[in-house]
């Protein structure tokens, strides 16, 4: 691999769920390793595939792999530099303190929920569209819905900081970037939807040497260190 040139900033856009591994080691390795700077943005993928197709460019998407498959299919990134980063799963948490609800059958799922004040879920994110389809398979749609919050993008768990909510539903590791909540447990398995995050350099990219680069960071010792202590699973 040629030597990244100095001096660049690369420009990200990431869904949210990897955001505590980058934060917690992967980016400053990498700006430590090539004396580059990264500005990310940290967008749900929905709303990545929206801009993209406005066409919105940037050096590096990192997002869900289904959609990512859809933008191999468009030609928007560059195939070749394709690599699958981490698997996150949904959990629920409560501000920090709280009882933890018990939430380990569909049972106790479902009635957790309905003895929530307020469930706080992200409309835009894949945690929340998910979350829509749980509650109205287990028949509690109008009852959580009418005491929802619900954002339209960003970390569900800020609302239960500011009171708003007492349980806010989202990716694992999202919850968890959150300072002043406790994570109560993840979705029961029969509920459970896993992600699968993948990473590619956008086609135009005009740093196509800083952004093999970074790519090249998401595997090995430190990253997979990064990955488990923000509550995402890394990837083969």
């Amino acid at each position: 691999m040629t030597t990244p040139a100095s001096g660049v900033t690369l420009r990200i856009l990431s869904g949210l769920a990897v955001r505590g591994a980058f934060e917690g080691g992967i980016v400053a390795d990498y700006e430590a390793r090539t004396g580059n700077a990264v500005a990310i943005e940290w967008v749900p993928t929905t709303l990545i595939m929206t801009r993209v197709a406005g066409g919105e460019q940037a050096d590096v998407l990192v997002l869900i792999r289904e959609s990512m498959d859809k933008l191999v299919e468009q030609g928007k990134i560059d195939p070749a530099t394709r690599v699958e980063v981490a698997h996150s799963r949904l959990g629920l948490a409560v501000p920090r303190g709280a009882a933890h609800p018990a939430i380990g059958s569909v049972d106790d799922f479902r009635a957790a929920l309905l003895q929530a004040r307020s469930v706080a879920y992200s409309r835009a994110g894949a945690s929340g569209i998910h979350f829509e389809a749980v509650i109205e398979r287990l028949g509690i749609a109008d009852a959580v819905r009418s005491r929802a919050t619900v954002i339209p993008a960003g970390f569900t768990a800020e609302k239960l900081v500011t009171g708003e909510a007492d349980m806010a539903v989202q990716q694992v590791s999202e919850l968890l970037v959150v300072p002043g909540i406790e994570v109560a447990g993840k979705f029961p398995e029969e509920l459970q939807q896993v992600s699968s995050f993948s990473a590619a350099m956008m086609a135009q990219s005009a740093h196509r040497t800083a952004a093999e680069a970074f790519l090249v960071g998401l595997h090995g010792e430190r990253a997979t260190a990064a990955y488990l202590a923000s509550g995402v699973d890394p990837a083969a």
